[in-house]
């Protein structure tokens, strides 16, 4: 019978495990036993088919060291403590690829589950209680280059290339030979970067110029691509069932390489920037556009992250937004999300000004909340300037600049400053990964103090 939960391997011997465990970190000792939690390893073990009751902890250890699966690999086979706290012990360390396997058979869903029923512990255990609330947004990245119209048709004219030379290879030949223009389509690449460096009216000419021959090339292989469907139409049918994953990567490629051209074509040629539907990636197309006011960084491309806390700084909810929503539409929902979880409304809020509307502030007054530390820079009204300038207030605003620092933990600690997911799921399994393993650190903290 395969056992969900073990103690230590028959390698440690008392003294060897005296010393191993004197060297584990107070968070390590704690979590160790939230870990312990039935609920919280049968929903991982389910995930995962009912096998490697194990990963879960190698999971939790990547995130909080923000390692890859190949770093991880190398540190737990060399470290007895991570040994020890994986439940590793004597065992073979599973390879790095296995590891990415299985991290990804975790969905958003089970990550989720994973978040309640931590959730669930910290109250338990008088680690949060909701008496207050704290929401700000972020940006996390998705893994692509900086977008330029150029690049984008470079990449679309590469992906589809190589994938009709391997139909080409796989089919034993097709009808018309594949012709390969990439060195052209590289030259102009090359060519429009050069052309902007060239100042005034005759640079700006110049790069027109590049842009319109870049973008008939690309057509023409847009062309070649459809050909090439057409043709896949009529070989026998097991041949197309052999060729159907490249039949589904030229067809997609190719919508998007046809929307990046009349994207393209809208803005170098007719001068239209805000183009709807707008793809900065052929690999992430569901990345977006995000303006945060940043000096340093004006556009950033990504997905906008809410995070909202409770005191000792535990995340009690994250989402990941399939499109930008306003900040001043989402107080309301984060206040209705903390009544679900805590089963009362947090005696103080407290936000940015991007949060503030006066519907905002008299609607969570009303379902029970007294203080509503969320400014109004535009107010002219000296009675609305003489209630933020009060004790109370200005408390609540300096524990709110604390999300400031717990986002940039998430980003530099625990690798949510560029998702190394693909897709919209995998950027809410990587940004699920990354709370949960914050959390675990300050719930271990949290108990290590009380027990202290």
């Amino acid at each position: 019978m395969i056992q969900l939960r073990h103690r230590q391997a028959s390698l440690w011997h008392s003294g060897l495990a005296k010393d191993i465990e004197d060297l584990w970190e107070p968070w390590m000792k704690e979590v160790d036993q939230l870990l312990e939690d039935a609920a919280l390893v049968e929903s991982v073990y389910d995930a995962q088919g009912k096998r490697h009751r194990k990963r879960l902890r190698l999971l939790i250890l990547k995130h909080v060291r923000n390692w890859s699966y190949d770093t991880l690999e190398r540190e737990v086979r060399a470290n007895l403590v991570y040994r020890a706290f994986t439940r590793i012990g004597d065992e073979k360390v599973p390879d790095a690829k296995t590891l990415a396997r299985l991290g990804q058979v975790i969905g958003p869903e089970v990550i989720g589950e994973l978040h309640e029923r931590l959730m669930e512990l910290a109250r338990e255990r008088g680690v949060v209680q909701g008496r207050k609330m704290r929401v700000d947004t972020t940006v996390v990245e998705t893994n692509i280059h900086y977008p330029t119209d150029s690049s984008l048709l470079g990449d679309g004219a590469r992906v589809l290339t190589r994938t009709m030379k391997k139909v080409e290879k796989a089919a034993g030949g097709l009808k018309k030979r594949i012709r390969n223009r990439m060195r052209s389509v590289n030259k102009k690449v090359i060519a429009i970067a050069l052309a902007g460096r060239w100042k005034g009216p005759e640079g700006e000419e110049r790069r027109v110029e590049r842009y319109r021959e870049l973008v008939s090339l690309t057509r023409k292989i847009v062309h070649q691509a459809e050909g090439v469907l057409e043709e896949m139409q009529h070989l026998p049918r097991r041949r197309q069932a052999q060729l159907k994953r490249f039949r589904e990567i030229l067809e997609t490629m190719a919508g998007r390489v046809r929307q990046v051209v009349r994207q393209t074509k809208a803005r170098v040629f007719q001068g239209i920037t805000k183009y709807p539907h707008k793809i900065v990636s052929l690999f992430e197309p569901h990345t977006e556009i995000i303006r945060k006011g940043k000096a340093s960084k004006p556009n950033e491309f990504g997905k906008v992250v809410k995070v909202q806390e409770a005191e000792n700084q535990i995340i009690t909810h994250y989402e990941v937004f399939a499109e930008r929503p306003e900040d001043s539409h989402l107080l309301i929902s984060a206040v209705e999300q903390h009544q679900r979880r805590f089963g009362r409304t947090p005696r103080m809020v407290a936000a940015d000004a991007g949060f503030y509307s006066l519907k905002n502030e008299k609607t969570i007054q009303e379902m029970g909340v007294r203080r509503v530390a969320v400014p109004n820079r535009n107010s002219k009204s000296s009675e609305r300037r003489k209630l933020q300038r009060t004790r109370w207030f200005r408390s609540g605003q300096r524990w709110r600049t604390g999300c400031e620092g717990r986002i940039s933990v998430l980003k530099r600690r625990h690798g949510l400053n560029r998702c190394r997911y693909r897709g919209l799921e995998g950027m809410r399994r990587w940004v699920g990964l990354g709370v949960i393993a914050d959390n675990i650190i300050q719930i271990g903290r949290c108990l290590a103090l009380q027990r202290a």
